[in-house]
């Protein structure tokens, strides 16, 4: 037994020492890549002077409510919470910190909160003076991100602490049996809102069965929100005017490829391509790839060819709109790398949503598929099969825009289930 237990505290300390020595070395091999990666330069540079701004911005005994997330995706889970948050506790202001240029520099200009920062890169120096500056009446977690030193800090100061929209799996370190630091850092937060009943369970695995709700995921709120806020694009209007029109969002190159071939052939459907990456080098491909294509920055200014039956979206910011266009509506990056991209903002419009195969991590896009909303395609051939079934607007058809919005508008409410435990454990009063 006192092997046992000596055994578990130096595996403790070993992680520690990783968890420490990661930390101190991440900075460094940003600035290494600095000169030659943008999203470096930006990680790095976002975080100079990061306290003395922190303090100029932050009037002393402002009640604040923290909220921290890693990149946009995290952002845009949170956001229904924010937004609620502002509107119930209006004698607060809102902090929001992002780890990732990829959140940050998209959203520094949001007017939801008060307050966009980086997070500072977390060791007990900079935990103990970022809490000196915000203390925060409660903070709030965004599905992932675990930082040591500042869940412990929250812990310390007694601050109530929410991690919301989580997701666990049995693979993750929490759950192994040398996972005592893991584990030490869930036990900072006051409760958990997890997506699905695996995470109910594995939380309850190590005790933690008292601080779970099952309250789903807070996208699904959101994209109900943009769906219900819908404002018509003229331009877009104009260019699809009666015609079928295939939106096909986040794609890559893999994706291009096979749609290309489909929308080259098709002159009688209309194409909307919103690439993930909108460098030049990336709109130049898509240019050549689709051979009957404009710019949506030209559309106001051109006169469109007679033949042109594709806009490439050249800016972020529409996609969420633009999938209301859709007839069918195609979700990129299910051909390589992690998988496809948001499938819920395809679907909140009750249109059939297709993707490739590479969509195993995400829950929302088995449940779609499961509900027959969602198709998964492994190949061009299967593509233009189902695009060319899904065209002829029939029975199937309908029944697949019917599973669609059902099985999205069947998920709201998560954001509804945190207010109302915030407001009756009174972690907050106005």
């Amino acid at each position: 037994m006192n092997e046992g237990y000596f055994c578990a505290n130096y595996i403790t300390k070993v992680r520690k020492l990783l968890y420490d020595a990661f930390t101190r070395l991440y900075p460094l091999f940003v600035k290494a890549f600095s000169p030659f990666n943008e999203k470096a330069r930006l990680w790095q540079e976002g975080r100079k002077n990061i306290f003395e701004r922190m303090e100029k911005a932050i009037t002393p005994g402002t009640n604040i409510i923290w909220v921290h997330c890693s990149s946009l995706g995290e952002f845009e889970q949170g956001r229904p919470v924010i937004e609620k948050l502002r509107s119930v506790y209006t004698t607060h202001k809102i902090l929001l910190t992002f780890f990732s240029p990829s959140g940050y520099e998209v959203r520094k200009d949001y007017k939801g909160v008060d307050h966009i920062f980086y997070l500072p890169q977390d060791n007990q120096q900079n935990a103990k003076k970022f809490f000196d500056i915000v203390n925060p009446a409660l903070a709030i977690f965004v599905k992932y991100e675990f930082w040591h030193y500042y869940l412990n800090e929250a812990k310390n100061r007694k601050v109530s602490l929410l991690l919301i929209s989580a997701i666990f799996w049995k693979e993750q370190a929490f759950f192994s049996k040398q996972g005592k630091f893991h584990r030490q850092m869930l036990s900072c937060f006051t409760h958990f809102f997890v997506q699905n009943q695996e995470s109910v369970n594995l939380l309850n695995s190590i005790d933690l069965d008292n601080k779970v709700t099952l309250a789903g995921d807070t996208r699904f709120d959101r994209v109900v929100e943009i769906a219900e806020q819908f404002e018509p694009i003229p331009l877009i209007e104009q260019f699809i005017s009666s015609s079928d029109t295939i939106v096909a969002g986040s794609t890559w190159p893999k994706d291009d490829s096979k749609l290309s071939s489909y929308a080259n052939t098709r002159t009688n459907v209309r194409f909307i391509i919103a690439p993930h990456n909108i460098d030049k080098d990336r709109i130049d491909e898509c240019l050549k790839l689709y051979k009957h294509s404009v710019l949506f920055s030209d559309l106001s200014k051109i006169r469109l060819p007679a033949n042109a039956n594709t806009i490439i979206i050249d800016n972020v910011g529409m996609l969420s709109k633009l999938y209301k266009y859709g007839t069918i509506n195609f979700v990129g990056g299910g051909f390589a790398g992690d998988g496809i991209h948001n499938v819920l903002e395809a679907a909140v419009y009750g249109r059939p949503v297709v993707f490739g195969p590479l969509y195993q991590r995400y829950i929302e896009a088995i449940e779609l598929v499961a509900s027959t909303g969602g198709i998964s395609i492994n190949d061009a051939i299967e593509l233009a099969s189902q695009f060319d079934c899904l065209l002829k607007k029939d029975e199937i058809y309908l029944q697949k825009c019917q599973a669609s919005i059902d099985y999205v508008y069947s998920k709201r409410g998560s954001t509804k289930k945190i207010l109302q435990f915030i407001q009756e454990k009174r972690l907050l009063t106005n």
